[in-house]
């Protein structure tokens, strides 16, 4: 497989596929521009090589085509400061203007393609339908934006003689940009970024290349969202901790009284196969023995510590107690192999971060001495973040729903676009 570092770039045009779907604020200015930093090592290894860079990203969920408010223009600025030089921009992506501004490129210059999602195509998905669209309607509209999207593609793929997928964040998604363009590069001429490799590799280090014990730390509100990650991963690992809000499933599951704690009624019985299916595999999961307790989801709520199973009625839990962070500290502490996705409780309230903390800081210390440790998924990475701990893991991921594919053992189609050469 062709790589970044092998590749000289001199003279050439690389189209880099990169997830620059950064946060704006009412004024348009980025408000957490960590998706465009860890793109910089791929666009400056292209730019130095003596290559010119063709950048192309999406940018929020555009429904009826152009939207001002998700323009790519609004981030050309702080891209080139980035960058350290002018980055060019092209209000479309596809069409005689793009082909002239790209064949206008010099080596070491910089070109920022419109949203790929003005397009439907982009996703493959029709849009304009009316509510009460028929099923073959609804049909005709899909199998019409299908055959476009090749056009599309190929359109894409035509602006560039290297493609460079650096967009983990989609990797899960067959779109034209991050998979299908692939087929129309040898394998000489298609990679991936720095970015896509260094999660890749952590992906598969922690689900291929285990050191045991393996722990993972589940948390969530939902048993229902996490089922096929559980369930692949009670294959995989030793310690499996539920966390967060699922933990009340489990805990009224297993007959105990969790007052007005979230809870999904429906999955009970789930609970319990997952449990069953825990004994089976010869796997010890792990979950709270205490809770903080809340008489109202506020951060100024009234407060108690309780065992999980004893929540009395008016009351709801929004953290672990410290019972169950010193279980669970020393359980992350004895590994060797870590995966955290979700925090233990409602972190956002200052109130209520002790929990995820303590996770966070044992997963430090565990790393400290020789465990690979992968926190991913927006609440994990918000997690170590706000508590500064992310400098103290060994990878935090940038792909939520990518990663989480990826943890339920499926083949991301922008990986496999490229590796499968």
């Amino acid at each position: 497989m062709q790589t970044l570092d092998s590749f000289n770039f001199a003279g050439k045009k690389a189209f880099v596929r990169v997830d620059f779907n950064v946060p704006l604020d009412e004024n348009f200015n980025i408000t957490d521009d960590t998706r465009m930093v860890k793109a910089l090592p791929t666009l400056k290894k292209i730019i130095a090589d003596g290559g010119s860079v063709i950048i192309g990203s999406h940018l929020g969920r555009p429904k009826k085509g152009p939207e001002d408010k998700f323009s790519l223009k609004h981030i050309v600025g702080h891209l080139s400061e980035l960058l350290g030089q002018p980055v060019k921009f092209v209000d479309d992506c596809i069409g005689p203007k793009v082909e002239a501004a790209v064949a206008d490129l010099k080596p070491g210059e910089a070109l920022l393609l419109e949203n790929l999602r003005f397009y439907a195509e982009e996703e493959g998905k029709p849009r304009g339908l009316a509510e009460d669209a028929t099923d073959g309607e609804k049909a005709a509209a899909k199998k019409a934006v299908k055959a476009s999207q090749k056009e599309f593609t190929k359109a894409l793929a035509n602006l560039a003689e290297v493609y460079v997928n650096d967009a983990f964040g989609t990797a899960h998604r067959a779109h034209a940009s991050t998979a299908l363009m692939a087929e129309y590069f040898s394998c000489d001429n298609k990679m991936f970024g720095y970015l896509m490799q260094k999660e890749v590799e952590a992906v598969e280090k922690v689900m291929n290349d285990i050191k045991r014990p393996f722990t993972a730390i589940m948390g969530g509100s939902k048993v229902s969202s996490k089922i096929e990650i559980i369930e692949n991963l009670l294959t995989k690992v030793d310690n499996l901790i539920i966390a967060g809000g699922m933990t009340y499933t489990f805990t009224k599951a297993l007959g105990g009284k969790i007052g007005d704690s979230i809870c999904e009624d429906d999955k009970l019985d789930l609970a319990l196969d997952l449990i069953k299916k825990a004994k089976e595999n010869n796997v010890n999961l792990i979950l709270a023995v205490d809770a903080k307790i809340a008489d109202k989801f506020a951060n100024d709520a009234n407060t108690q510590f309780v065992d999980v199973d004893k929540i009395p009625d008016g009351w709801e839990g929004l953290d672990i107690g410290p019972k169950s962070e010193k279980l669970f500290a020393d359980v992350i502490k004895n590994s060797k192999t870590i995966l955290w996705n979700g925090p233990t409780g409602v972190f956002e309230f200052e109130n209520f971060t002790s929990g995820s903390r303590a996770v966070g800081e044992a997963i430090v210390e565990a790393t400290k001495n020789g465990a690979f440790s992968l926190v991913g998924g927006g609440d994990s990475v918000a997690c170590v973040n706000k508590f500064g701990l992310a400098s103290g893991v060994s990878y935090v991921s940038t792909g939520g729903g990518a990663l989480l594919e990826a943890i339920e053992g499926k083949v991301l189609p922008g990986i496999a676009a490229i590796k499968n050469c």
